[in-house]
């Protein structure tokens, strides 16, 4: 019965869809966050009489596109310049972060907004002095304190092709990312932050495109029930 089928794969595809681009809208004044997609792809079924084109669930992928830089003036704000990331540790292993909002522990450990210890180049978390007067970072993760050298931010590019798990605020892939060496295109901004890469234009423009479908695909579903509901009563008696 593929009147009934392929538009309830259609509804089930729609209605991902919608619970993706409901969490970008969500997220789209989330400093760093980066929006979430699906691609789909058509399934032929071959079982009946005729070729039946079925569409996939859906592969989700993150947009790696740029989000704006804000100027906040704090000095453990910091955003990322380029196709680079943070590193932290969560318990999950080693994420990697766009979001660059930062503080420091008593204990002394530089943190996340998420309370997720941040990474040097080397991928040891970053202690610095509580007490130990303002903090200033270099474009290449150099951190000073006091005149005093502190540590070195680590800033990292994910692999290309690296398939990315939501972590939060932050992702992990399934390799490992490899520190920055040239910072001539790449770097750190100190007293800045991304902000989210959503467009609320276009997501909420996506947003109403994908409801209509998924009512279009409603009316196909009951149309198809009617037609068989139908189709009983005509040939029930005889």
């Amino acid at each position: 019965m593929p009147s009934l089928y392929v538009p309830l794969a259609a509804q089930l595809a729609t209605e991902r869809r919608m619970a993706t681009i409901a969490n970008n809208v969500a997220n789209m004044s989330t400093p760093g966050f980066r929006a979430e997609a699906i691609k789909f792809e058509h399934l032929l079924s071959t079982a009946g009489d005729q070729d039946v084109a079925f569409v996939s669930e859906g592969e989700t992928y993150t947009s790696l596109a740029a989000g704006p830089v804000n100027y906040t003036g704090n000095p453990l704000d910091v955003a990322p310049q380029g196709d680079a990331w943070f590193a932290v540790q969560t318990p999950n292993g080693r994420a990697y972060t766009r979001d660059g909002r930062l503080h420091i522990a008593p204990t002394g450990e530089l943190l996340t907004v998420d309370n997720l210890p941040v990474l040097d180049a080397g991928g040891t978390a970053m202690l610095v002095d509580p007490a130990g007067g303002e903090i200033r970072i270099g474009a290449d993760g150099a951190m000073t304190q006091g005149g005093n050298r502190v540590g070195t931010l680590g800033l990292f590019t994910l692999p290309a092709g690296a398939k990315l798990e939501r972590q939060g605020n932050a992702v992990i892939p399934d390799r490992p990312g490899l520190p920055v060496q040239d910072f001539s295109s790449l770097g750190i901004r100190q007293g800045y932050v991304e902000g989210s890469n959503v467009d609320p234009i276009l997501e909420m423009t996506r947003l109403i495109a994908v409801q209509r479908t998924f009512e279009m695909a409603a009316q196909a579903v009951q149309q198809s029930e009617d037609q068989t509901s139908e189709t009983i009563r005509t040939l029930g008696p005889s």
